[in-house]
């Protein structure tokens, strides 16, 4: 969902943070609040409208732009997944939520991760969707399959990147409708991400690892992983079920690594009975 095309900001629009990481936000729905947060280059509409319509009968749902994607300020410097964790909670003071319920896929599973490492006090419940713990006996896409993404990126061809970008976070099932492919394509390109902004992403997620401190997490958590995911293996959310005490793990069969895209019914209902029982 990223490429290499100038993106231009909106800075006249909601945001947390600071001069360093200006976030946009925006809230919808109403009930127990629910913080949501995305993925490598995903912005606020990579949720999709069939998951989010599902959630906000039941939650008071707080989305943003992680920094440098989307209506967020450029990001020009390197950063950590504990920084994002850090932007995470300014976003939740920016909307006023003392404590949420927290949803985080990819890296922003790892960054909600950190976040119920740093401020425990603040989450209500913790859902981890497709994500990655670090360190020994996790791993990432594996290189067939990101050779072709990364080709597309460096191309700068938007078609090349679309497509690519479908192939690896969707199943063979899902994309068989062709219909799809449309749908995807119409939110990728609304909000294009910064290629620059992406590298940024991926240094930051080489250097995460919370392995050894996942034991130390205290929120009631969920795991969801889809079993035919290529970008973040399932073997990542079987592990990090096994080292988080009392988490539950929800595997998706054949589903791949937009889980939420894919089936937003079930996702949307696994998260409200984990949330609100």
């Amino acid at each position: 969902m990223a490429h290499s095309a100038p993106v231009t900001y909106d800075r006249g629009v909601p945001t947390a943070g600071d001069a360093r990481a200006e976030l946009y936000w925006e809230r919808r729905g109403r009930g127990e609040p629910l913080l949501l947060i995305q993925g490598m280059s995903g912005t606020h509409l990579a949720w999709g409208e069939p998951f989010m319509s599902r959630l906000e009968a039941d939650f008071d749902c707080v989305v943003y732009d992680n920094r440098g994607i989307g209506n967020s300020a450029e990001a020009a410097e390197p950063f950590t997944i504990a920084e994002l964790a850090a932007d995470a909670l300014k976003v939740m003071d920016a909307a006023g939520l003392e404590t949420a319920h927290v949803l985080g896929i990819s890296m922003g599973g790892m960054t909600a991760q950190e976040l119920a490492l740093a401020a425990p006090d603040r989450l209500r419940s913790l859902t981890l969707g497709c994500t990655y713990p670090g360190g020994p006996g996790s791993s990432l896409i594996a290189p067939e399959d990101a050779g072709p993404l990364l080709e597309a990126f460096s191309s700068a061809d938007l078609d090349r990147v679309f497509k690519a970008a479908y192939e690896v976070n969707l199943s063979p099932g899902f994309r068989a409708d062709e219909s799809h492919f449309a749908d995807f394509t119409a939110m990728a390109g609304a909000l294009p991400a910064r290629h620059a902004t992406v590298q940024l992403q991926m240094q930051a997620i080489a250097g995460h690892d919370t392995q050894v401190r996942l034991a130390e997490i205290a929120a009631p958590t969920l795991v969801v992983h889809g079993t035919a995911d290529k970008m973040i293996p399932v073997a990542n959310g079987e592990l990090i079920a096994s080292l988080i005490p009392g988490a539950h793990l929800e595997l998706l069969k054949d589903v791949g690594h937009m889980f939420w895209w894919e089936q937003p019914d079930r996702s949307a209902e696994l998260i409200r009975t984990h949330a609100l029982g």
